[in-house]
């Protein structure tokens, strides 16, 4: 009997997990075929409100009850009787990948900003990267220099990195903030691909690449690569480190570039000492500075998550859930 009761048992709990995955695909497949095309949306957050909360709730916290009670009242009629700035701080995080992907979201975030600014707005990007291809972070850059050429004023803040792509970045603001330990620098550019032809050529496999034009094909992964092959590619890395060169020193004229275009990154204190970035001073900070005199608003471009992605995780969820707690019950 007690054989049975065990392998009931088994039975039931497999019945219930295969029950709970054929609801849940079958309500993904139902979405999947309702759902359309996923749009973004820009979310727009009263940064200045919600510092100004946190202030006023933690200064009511260190009165008494009968203080705060009556600071309450004062605090309340103090707030409504204060005049709306009318100077605005847009902020726009960036917090970049190897690919950059995420300019897409940068670039409407600025348009968002470029189409109410006004010549008394600035803006703060919070920039976080080390960087990634060199197509998608140029592009990123010239996001930050369409806010300049409306005539903003624009701030980076960098709390933790802003190397190679994302110091390209950072160089477009008036102004480059930085914490004490933050990466900042590494003005370069690299590129690197294995080479398998020895490999290939001692297992008798043969590769052929056939191509139109002289330097179609520098360096490749499977075939022999020459001397010419690689001058030629030393010789477009080295265009491309001319170019970044070229664009850091226009928008940071008092920097010595050939002494900090080595490729190498510093702490946030040693590039103030060598003008890399201005001021030593986390975003937090620096933004609580800004309270009194502007109204800070955050803007964030998102694109939702498909339901059927959203589903398909939730079903994983749960599947793993229910297994986890019959392996549980069962020990």
């Amino acid at each position: 009997m007690e054989f049975l009761a065990d392998v009931g048992g088994f039975l039931l709990k497999a019945a219930i997990i295969v029950f709970a995955f054929v609801v849940i695909t079958g309500v993904i497949a139902q979405a999947a075929q309702k759902q359309k095309k996923q749009k973004g949306e820009l979310e727009v957050t009263h940064l200045s409100r919600e510092l100004q909360e946190m202030q006023d709730a933690l200064q009511m916290e260190l009165l008494d009850k009968k203080a705060r009670k009556k600071a309450e009242k004062l605090l309340k009629k103090a707030r409504k009787s204060e005049e709306k700035h009318d100077k605005r701080l847009f902020v726009i995080d960036f917090k970049g990948s190897l690919d950059a992907k995420e300019v897409d979201s940068l670039r409407r975030e600025v348009n968002a900003i470029l189409s109410m600014a006004t010549d008394k707005d600035d803006v703060l990007v919070r920039l976080e990267s080390g960087g990634g291809v060199v197509n998608g972070y140029g592009l990123a850059a010239a996001q930050l220099q369409r806010l300049r050429e409306h005539g903003m004023t624009v701030h980076v803040a960098v709390d933790k990195v802003a190397a190679s792509g994302g110091y390209m970045m950072a160089c477009v603001g008036h102004k480059i903030y930085a914490a004490p330990f933050a990466f900042i620098g590494s003005i370069g550019v690299v590129a690197q691909i294995p080479n398998v032809h020895r490999w290939l050529k001692n297992h008798d496999i043969d590769f052929e690449q056939i191509t139109a034009g002289e330097f179609k094909r520098t360096l490749t992964i499977f075939g022999e690569n020459t001397e010419e092959g690689r001058r030629k590619f030393k010789k477009d890395l080295e265009a491309i480190h001319h170019q970044f060169k070229e664009f850091v020193q226009t928008n940071r004229p008092q920097l010595d570039i050939d002494k900090v275009a080595t490729g190498e990154v510093w702490s946030g204190q040693q590039a103030k000492e060598l003008g890399l970035v201005d001021e030593i001073i986390t975003s937090d900070a620096w933004l609580l500075k800004q309270l009194s005199e502007r109204e800070i608003l955050k803007l964030e471009y998102s694109v939702k998550k498909p339901i059927s992605e959203r589903f398909a995780k939730g079903a994983a969820t749960l599947i793993h859930t229910l297994k986890t707690s019959f392996a549980r019950s069962d020990v």
